[in-house]
């Protein structure tokens, strides 16, 4: 008997919608991550894009346990000299909250090609609604 190996026109994809209000950074964002690449189905396939889109809504409302809101730091490099960027966590939250759910999902995505292609299935929104309706995405509690 031959292993079954799932080819990326035989996935089939959903829409998964995610509240992130009073949610945890780190828990929400490997629940999201592990939809994105569909290890959540017995089909997974580690070298190809077999994952759900997600749709995040009330990003603004995610929180950051311990004093991560006062000390974490995101940092980034705009390819001119003295180009390092720092930013807090608690202004990236007031400014950006959307970029701290996509910064931590990406990070737990594979790196290269895959990983690029992955990360465009992730949508985030500040607040609850979003122009998804179309694709008819399923509402999920989290934890599912």
């Amino acid at each position: 008997m031959a292993t079954y190996v799932c080819k990326v026109t035989d996935a089939t994809r959903r829409w998964i919608v995610v509240d992130a209000e009073g949610q945890t950074l780190g828990r929400l964002s490997t629940y999201i991550a592990r939809a994105i690449m569909g290890k959540h189905r017995p089909t997974y396939t580690p070298w190809a894009d077999t994952g759900d889109f997600v749709v995040v809504v009330n990003a603004d409302k995610v929180r950051l346990t311990g004093r991560k809101l006062d000390q974490k730091m995101y940092r980034w490099y705009t390819g001119y000299p003295g180009g390092l960027k720092e930013v807090g966590a608690r202004r990236m939250l007031k400014n950006r909250p959307t970029r701290i759910i996509e910064w931590s999902v990406k990070g737990m995505l594979p790196k290269g090609r895959l990983g690029r292609r992955l990360g465009m299935k992730l949508k985030v929104y500040t607040g609850p609604e979003h122009p998804h309706q179309a694709q008819k995405p399923e509402k999920v509690k989290f934890p599912a």
